[in-house]
């Protein structure tokens, strides 16, 4: 306990930081935000090593090797192909001097030991994440929805005969109808910009 103690103490640990708005643009993060595109930082996290920078599209992770080497590796994972599932807030103990969030996102499993001072904020960041895990679960269940609607309606008109209708002409519509609901359906359903989450829940 004494060791880590004492490498915090002399700023040899790996804990980070929360920075705030006013130096998002001094970390490197930063240059790999797509602000043509209207993406937004509204977290970020700074380790001697790592960047963990959240925004409206997804998280961008500045990876580093460890503290002392230059190499950065940039990952990024957009909440629209990765979901965001069992978040966790950890807090200090009595003599810790770090606390720490947890989160799976798509694949990835993090797990970001902050120091104990940005509690407060990380607060934030955790009730941000656990409404976009929850509202990116509903809407999965309700795309799944829609699907089953489209099958269940194809299937109805399955015992209509072929002479009934052109079969040419009521495919290309049929067709067009799908497709076209799929998108709507999909365009609702699969939500690429939670903005909104993180002006609700970060207080910067």
């Amino acid at each position: 306990m004494f060791g880590k103690v004492a490498a915090d103490v002399l700023g040899l640990s790996d804990v980070g930081a929360v920075i705030k708005p006013a130096d998002y643009n001094k970390v490197d993060a930063d240059d790999y935000i797509m602000h043509e595109d209207n993406e937004k930082i509204y977290f970020l996290i700074k380790s001697k090593a790592d960047e963990y920078c959240f925004t409206n599209i997804g998280l961008v992770h500045v990876d580093g090797a460890n503290a002392v080497s230059k190499k950065r590796m940039l990952r990024r994972f957009n909440y629209v192909t990765n979901r965001v599932s069992n978040v966790y807030l950890e807090t200090a103990g009595t003599v810790d001097l770090d606390v720490e969030i947890k989160f799976t996102l798509g694949s990835e499993t993090y797990s970001i030991d902050v120091h104990k001072k940005h509690l407060e904020e990380l607060k934030d960041l955790y009730k941000a994440l656990l409404k976009i895990a929850e509202m990116q679960r509903e809407n999965e269940m309700y795309l799944g929805y829609a699907q089953q609607s489209l099958e269940m309606s194809a299937n109805s008109i399955k015992n209509i005969t072929k002479t009934q209708i052109d079969l040419s002409a009521e495919f290309e519509k049929v067709n067009a109808y799908a497709f076209d609901w799929l998108k709507k359906s999909s365009d609702e359903y699969r939500v690429k910009d939670f903005g909104s989450v993180y002006e609700k829940y970060i207080n910067n």
